[in-house]
């Protein structure tokens, strides 16, 4: 069964912190790279954070320094630690299997997400 189920986002203030979590089914976690993606109003979704089975982890420009990625093999979860958070963060997070340079249009199926929003 796929499964993908994102929590711990919420409402915090610019500059704050704020810890994502994803629970994977098997099929989806097992040897497959990880990421964060989100999508923000009217803009496509996109890869801000991934993660290999490895540990090794790529970000985009606009987090690198204040998002960190990890995982956890033995529970199929996924984590995205994030701090000083700015307004512009403001957006839809979810997560799913990743792939460096591939966007997520090659993705089908997609958990609910979780809502992060930042006031100024």
């Amino acid at each position: 069964q796929v499964q993908l189920v994102e929590s711990g986002g919420g409402l915090v203030q610019a500059g704050g912190s704020l810890g994502l979590e994803c629970a994977a089914s098997t099929s989806i976690f097992s040897r497959n790279a990880m990421g964060w993606y989100r999508q923000a109003p009217g803009k496509q979704r996109e890869l801000v954070a991934l993660i290999t089975s490895g540990g090794n982890t790529n970000y985009a420009d606009s987090v690198k320094g204040r998002f960190t990625i990890s995982r956890d093999n033995a529970k199929n979860m996924v984590y995205l630690q994030m701090n000083s958070l700015k307004p512009e963060d403001t957006a839809v997070y979810y997560c799913n299997q990743a792939k460096i340079g591939y966007g997520s249009s090659w993705l089908v199926y997609w958990g609910q997400g979780t809502q992060v929003t930042v006031s100024s």
